[in-house]
Parts: structure tokens; C-alpha cells; sequence
């Protein structure tokens, strides 16, 4: 990591009243690395509150960022203040919104779709979900390097694999974050969808394989495993999805809208992804019947995961949105398959979406 350049505040979005809560404190440089080695005085204060929430050492040696717990403030919406002082260097960061509830769903954040230089991006797996549990403060994350690119492509290096789905379960911390063994499907025929596995089983099913190199033998390879399918950057970017295909509604209920590449909402949406291809587009999809929910993720190949929005190597990020209580592998495949989900270019913004009592994701019938 270069020089301190900006300090970031993680909150969770939504609490009970009176429970504890987790902010997470890291210092970044100006290309969204953690910075380790500083020490200096916080002040944590929320909004319109006379005195702080807390006051004391920054000390980051060892992790990059600092999680301190907190009481939780009254019932509504709030924001936490940051101030660090770093000898002459003062930084100041306001965090996410945070809702606190008796009734609102829980949301968890995840980035879903990474990469290291296993593949074709830099640092470890090791490193990369460090920084996507400690400095993003995310509750989840995959790392999904790809099945055949990059220097030692994992189809053709299964101790490799092996060693990803290792790294996965070391990082995953329970009760507070989820770590998901995953990797990308890289056809250059039909579209990249990345995998992620839920259960023990983590098989490695190659877009080169001729028994799985489209899309419908990957699902059928996947049947009754507890897994997902996502297809990412759908409108074009490297490969645009070829949407002809219909998506299998148990594995392949969701459509990554949103990464580092871009938006592949529609061609009218704010960073537009490169190279699009006409009937890629998302609201194509949704306009052939598809149900498809939406999630976002990085797609960063610069070892940022969760704030990949942050560096200057792209035109924007990704997130996903999760509404489930837990972190834990049955509620989030849970909540997955159910399309409680939704998407953000980076922010952690609380979206509230439901017709009538029928919510986000969910299948209305219409009146006869």
C-alpha cells in the first residue's frame, strides 16, 4: 500500500433495537489498498448526537482495519461519523445508512464474483477474502477464478481448485461471514456464469469439457447440488450471454446486472458496459418472460472485493443485496433462489420494494 488518502466506515444496515453492532474502519490509499502500518486517534460519532460514540487508538498493524462495537442508537435511520487523525493528516468517512428495526428485513452484503492471480487477476486467495471480510466488512463473498484462463488454468490444475475451496472454508467466519467456494465458467460461446457452491460438494464442471460445454449440460451437471449459476456481465463486455438459451429456474434465477465492466441493465443506463450486443441487455431478458432477479458484484481483478468502485481502475462496482437474517449457506441460497435480492453499483443504499404483502422476488398471479 502507498500514503493514507482516504478512510472508509461500514456499518450493518439494518439492527434490532438494542442489539450490538460492528463498524469496521479501514485506511485506503489512492488505489483502494489497505493500509496497515498507521496508528492515530478515532472519533466515532452518530449524526445529530452531542457526544461521540466512541474515542480512542487507531492501531491497524495487523488486519488493515479495526472493528469496534457499538450500542445501537434509536429506533430509525442514522448515519455514523468518522474522524481520523493521523499526526497532521486528519481523515473523515460517513458510513452506509443504518436502519434499526424491530420489523425490517436484514440485508447482507456480498460480493459474489472476484478474481486473483490464480487466474487473471493479483494477489491470493488468502488475501483476497482478507480484504472482503476484514476491510469491505462484507457478511459474504466468492472468489471465482476462471475454469480455463489465466497462467494455470484451475481445469487443468485440480490441486489448484482444491486449494481455492481451502481458502474459502479458512476464511469464512460463522455467524458473521460467509465464504462460498465458486469459479467461472469462461465460454466464449454462450456467455461467462459464474458457479457457487452452498454445499460440500465443489466439483469443477469445465466450459471445455465437451459433456459441459454449454449451458444446459453445466445445469445438468450441477442437478442436486446445492448451487447457483450466475450469468455476468449478460449484455457484453468480453462475451455477451446469448439470452436465446432460457435460464434454468432453480440454478440460474438471478442475472449479475451491474460489475466493474459496467451496467448491462439497457443500453439507456448510466456507465453503459463496452461492447454491447443488441437483445443482450437485461430488460431483453426480462422481455422474452424471464424471471430473473438482479445482483451486482465486483468482478475486480485488483484483490478490492466490495469496493471495487473505489479504485481507479474502473467505471464503476458491483454489489449484492441479500434479505435474510444469517449469513449462513441454507438462508442466502435460500433467499438467492427466491430473488430476495437487488443490486448496487457499489453503495450500500436500503431498498424497500414489495406489492402489497407480496415481496421483492416473489410471483404475483394476476386477476382472472
Amino acid at each position: 500500500a502507498g500514503p493514507a488518502r482516504r478512510a472508509v466506515l461500514h456499518v450493518p444496515s439494518v439492527v434490532r433495537p438494542g442489539e450490538r453492532l460492528a463498524a469496521t474502519v479501514a485506511v485506503l490509499d489512492a488505489a483502494a489498498n489497505a493500509v496497515r502500518e498507521v496508528t492515530g486517534e478515532i472519533e466515532l460519532r452518530w449524526e445529530r448526537a452531542e457526544e461521540p460514540a466512541f474515542v480512542g487508538a487507531l492501531e491497524l498493524e495487523h488486519g488493515g482495519a479495526l472493528r469496534i462495537e457499538l450500542a445501537a442508537p434509536a429506533e430509525g435511520l442514522h448515519r455514523l461519523g468518522l474522524r481520523l487523525t493521523l499526526g497532521e493528516q486528519v481523515l473523515e468517512a460517513e458510513s452506509n445508512p443504518l436502519e434499526v428495526s424491530p420489523r425490517a428485513p436484514r440485508i447482507l452484503w456480498g460480493d459474489l464474483h472476484g478474481h486473483s492471480a490464480e487466474s487473471d487477476g493479483t494477489g491470493t486467495p488468502d488475501g483476497w477474502w482478507r480484504y472482503a471480510r476484514d476491510v469491505a466488512a462484507l457478511d459474504l463473498a466468492a472468489l471465482t477464478d476462471h475454469d480455463h484462463w489465466g497462467l494455470l488454468p484451475l481445469d487443468e490444475h485440480p490441486d489448484r481448485w482444491a486449494d481455492n475451496v481451502a481458502a474459502a472454508r479458512r476464511a469464512e467466519r460463522p455467524g458473521r461471514f460467509l465464504a462460498l467456494p465458486g469459479y467461472e465458467w469462461t465460454s466464449w460461446l454462450w456467455g461467462h456464469h459464474h458457479v457457487l457452491y452452498f454445499g460440500d460438494e465443489t466439483p469443477l464442471v469445465s466450459s471445455l469439457d465437451e459433456a459441459s460445454d454449454t449451458p444446459q449440460e453445466l445445469w445438468a451437471a450441477l442437478e442436486g447440488l446445492a448451487a447457483l449459476v450466475v450469468p455476468h456481465h449478460p449484455a457484453g463486455g468480453p462475451i455477451a450471454v446469448d439470452w436465446r438459451i432460457p435460464p434454468d429456474p432453480r440454478l440460474e434465477p438471478l442475472v449479475e446486472v451491474c460489475s466493474a465492466h459496467g451496467c448491462s441493465e439497457a443500453s439507456d443506463a448510466p456507465r453503459a458496459i463496452y461492447s454491447p450486443v443488441p437483445g443482450a441487455w437485461t430488460r431483453d431478458a426480462l422481455a422474452r418472460g424471464y424471471r430473473l432477479g438482479q445482483i451486482a458484484s465486483g468482478d475486480g481483478h485488483d484483490g478490492h472485493p466490495g469496493l471495487a468502485h473505489l479504485g481507479p481502475q474502473y467505471p464503476t462496482g458491483g454489489l449484492a443485496a441479500i434479505l435474510a437474517e444469517r449469513p449462513t449457506r441454507d438462508e442466502v441460497l435460500t433467499a438467492l433462489r427466491a430473488r430476495r435480492a437487488y443490486a448496487t453499483s457499489g453503495p450500500r443504499a436500503i431498498l424497500r420494494f414489495a406489492l402489497g404483502s407480496t415481496p421483492m422476488g416473489a410471483e404475483l398471479a394476476a386477476p382472472a
